[in-house]
This record gives C-alpha cells, sequence and structure tokens, in this order.
C-alpha cells in the first residue's frame, strides 16, 4: 500500500511540475536529474540561465532550462552519412546558418 501512495506522489508532482513555466531549484533537480550542489555551482559560475529577483532565491524559465539541455546537440550517424555524401557529391561543406 505504501508503494502506491509514492508512486501516487510522485505522479502528482510530476504533473506539478509539467505546467510550471518558473522552476525553483528543486524543480530543475526533477527536471534534470543533476544534483542541487552541482546545479548551485552551475548557477555561481554563470554557466545555467537562471534568475535572483530579490537576491537570494533562484529561479529558472523552464523553456531556458530546456534550451540549455539540448546545447551542442551530437549528430546521428545518418545525419553525418548524409552530410559526407552531400560532399563528396557537390564539393561543398553545409552551410550552418
Amino acid at each position: 500500500m505504501e508503494d502506491v501512495k509514492n508512486q501516487l506522489d510522485r505522479i502528482e508532482r510530476n504533473t506539478l511540475l509539467a505546467s510550471k513555466k518558473v522552476l525553483t531549484i528543486e524543480d530543475v533537480v526533477v527536471l534534470t536529474g543533476l544534483s542541487r550542489s552541482y546545479l548551485y555551482k552551475l548557477t555561481s559560475y554563470h554557466k545555467i540561465p537562471h534568475y535572483r529577483p530579490r537576491g537570494k532565491q533562484l529561479y529558472f524559465d523552464r523553456e531556458e532550462v530546456e534550451n540549455w539541455l539540448k546545447r551542442n546537440r551530437v549528430e546521428t550517424v545518418d545525419e553525418t552519412d548524409r552530410k559526407a555524401t552531400n560532399y563528396v557529391v557537390t564539393g561543398r561543406r553545409p552551410s550552418y546558418d
């Protein structure tokens, strides 16, 4: 019975998190899987976008955190193969506009 209660609590917490646009550090811990101490380190080095409206409490914009997580995308093998084939055929590198 306790296991079911824990699952329901987790579902409720994740549902609330999914609807939030402004996140606390605890929300970002859940969203990213990063530790709280590592997130504090990232904020102190200005490596992750964040806000401190009153100088103490940290807040994060959900969209900015998601974009931060998706930076430095690694191409799939198929994408790399297509670019290589295109380069061999045309003799030009792809433009990265």
